[in-house]
């Protein structure tokens, strides 16, 4: 999806994609750090587009759905996330599916939970525990994300999977471990975030300035593509040892689709 979003949005209308496979799995972002994470970030560069989770699909049967609409845009605009502010909130969403009990969500929750009041302990925290209805679920599959809100905007997570040999408790404090350790730089996004906004940096109007912790070889990777392709120039000031602010200015892409056809 996240490939296919750049070039859906300078399409001349409303584009839908009805995506199949795994929506909760190893190796990748959950489905809902789209939703919780990455869409409300987009959407502070213009980017407009709805996810709708049909069915949710778990390794290694796969089988899940997203249909997501894209909305078209006459340009993108830069974005300045530089200051973290404070924390507001926290919240999540602890889910099983398939065979197991609603109780193992809640244990994950109180995983993750006990692991950030030990830090965070005066913020309202609000985790979700899910049982997903047999018709919007493939397999047995638990997981946990649980996402950070500041006074700026910003938002960042930590999430886990259920497995075999790991306990309910274990995968929540998993979560909980992660969103402590992309809170630990002072960034304004965390890890999987950083090399997704890369593209639209490179194709909004203007000076776009990110900050987050240190730089990952996938927003490396994605740095240098977006440069060939779009001739958009990057550079990472290091603020502090474990802080960066990733630099671009955008080429100011026009949707010519868009004008021609009214």
């Amino acid at each position: 999806m996240q490939a296919a979003l750049p070039c859906l949005l300078f399409g001349n209308g409303p584009s839908d994609l009805v995506l199949k496979g795994g929506t909760n799995a190893e190796m990748a972002p959950q489905i809902d750090y789209l939703t919780l994470v990455l869409k409300p970030i987009a959407e502070k560069f213009g980017v407009r587009f709805d996810c709708d989770i049909r069915r949710r699909g778990y390794y290694p049967k796969g089988g899940g759905e997203v249909k997501v609409t894209v909305y078209p845009v006459e340009a993108l605009s830069a974005v300045q996330m530089t200051e973290y502010g404070s924390i507001t909130r926290i919240t999540g969403r602890s889910f099983v599916a398939g065979v197991l009990p609603i109780k193992i969500a809640h244990t994950m929750a109180r995983g993750a939970k006990d692991v950030l009041q030990k830090y965070y302990s005066k913020v309202p925290c609000d985790i979700e525990c899910v049982q997903e209805p047999q018709h919007m679920a493939v397999g047995t599959g638990t997981g946990i994300i649980i996402i950070v809100e500041t006074s700026t905007g910003c938002r960042l997570a930590g999430s886990a999977l259920g497995k075999k040999g790991l306990s309910a408790e274990k995968v929540g404090g998993m979560a909980g471990e992660m969103l402590l350790n992309n809170l630990s730089h002072g960034g304004c996004v965390d890890e999987f975030l950083q090399d997704q906004l890369v593209i639209l940096m490179a194709i909004a109007k203007g000076k776009s300035r990110v900050s987050c912790g240190p730089i990952t070889l996938h927003t490396q990777t994605a740095i240098h593509i977006a440069e060939k392709m779009t001739e958009a120039k990057f550079n990472i000031e290091q603020v502090e040892e474990d802080q960066n602010i990733i630099e671009c200015e955008g080429i100011g892409l026009k949707n010519l689709e868009l004008n021609v056809n009214g």
